[in-house]
């Protein structure tokens, strides 16, 4: 097998009859937790049938979630999956892959700044490894939710204002139970 370069940085992993994964760039073939970790670390890639040469990554990646949910730890709830399969056949149905786009990209922003605006106010104090704690429950908590609707456009210093003032009730909370 030859080594394949990968075009704009996107890694080509070939899927072969025998559902082997096949990594072009280290000529090695590789696990659906592989591509989940790849997936993790924001590294792009494109599964291509072997010998088709179709694009089956939508497929993959579907896969990967079913393997990830049955891991016990789900993060879709039923109610959520049960709206999903409704909207396949309807007419809002190709509105839908956009909208859930956008709303996971604003609930990755709306996460890592809040995280960091967290972590930021606890640094160097006793309540550190609290901090760090609730951070990590917070994080399995975020991913189990359904992600809400886009919010009316705010500015970056209206965003930042509204963290600091959950921020404050965060800290006249814990200066309560110390």
């Amino acid at each position: 097998m030859k080594k394949q370069p990968a075009a704009d940085g996107i890694v080509i992993i070939k899927k072969y009859a025998n559902r082997r994964l096949y990594n072009t760039e280290t000529s090695s073939y590789i696990t659906l937790d592989h591509l989940a970790t790849m997936t993790r670390a924001g590294r792009d890639f494109k599964v291509v049938d072997a010998k088709t040469d179709e694009d089956i990554t939508h497929n993959v990646l579907t896969q990967i979630i079913m393997e990830e949910e049955s891991r016990g730890e789900t993060m879709m709830p039923v109610n959520f999956l049960r709206q999903l399969i409704s909207m396949y056949g309807d007419s809002m149905q190709t509105m839908v892959p956009g909208y859930l786009e956008a709303s996971m990209d604003s609930f990755r922003r709306n996460h890592d700044q809040f995280k960091s605006a967290v972590e930021g106010a606890f640094a160097n104090s006793p309540f550190a490894d609290i901090a760090k704690r609730n951070l990590a429950m917070f994080d399995v908590a975020a991913h189990a939710m359904t992600p809400p609707a886009p919010a009316p456009a705010a500015s970056k210093d209206d965003e930042i204002a509204a963290l600091r003032t959950e921020l404050a009730k965060l800290q006249e909370k814990v200066e309560k139970l110390g």
